[in-house]
């Protein structure tokens, strides 16, 4: 599964509305915190059709069960290591673009 994160990076640079959430010193566009909150949707589903608790994911990944709850909801201020990891875990990808589409990073 492939998702298109150039909207953060686009917001993070351009947008200056404020985000909801924790340990975030940039101001996050509400388009990147909708594309943060569609990344978690997609390892929760990910996770609970892997037929797994988030105690399991915690453990496999080796953070607190409440990163794993914190990444699912698409709380912006996650380190981005746990993410990719759980990202990792359950087969799925990113795919960076810049604003136009463009891709940025493989």
């Amino acid at each position: 599964m492939g998702l298109i994160l150039g909207a953060i990076w686009t917001s993070l640079v351009d947008n200056r509305s404020m985000a909801q959430g924790k340990r975030v010193s940039v101001e996050i566009g509400s388009d990147a915190l909708q594309a943060i909150k569609d990344m978690g949707a997609a390892i929760k589903r990910a996770r609970t059709e892997a037929g797994e608790g988030q105690a399991a994911a915690a453990a496999r990944l080796g953070v607190h069960v409440q990163t794993i709850g914190r990444i699912e909801s698409g709380e912006p201020g996650v380190a981005v290591g746990h993410v990719v990891g759980l990202l990792a875990l359950y087969g799925l990808s990113v795919s960076l673009a810049g604003a136009g589409g463009e891709p940025r990073l493989y």
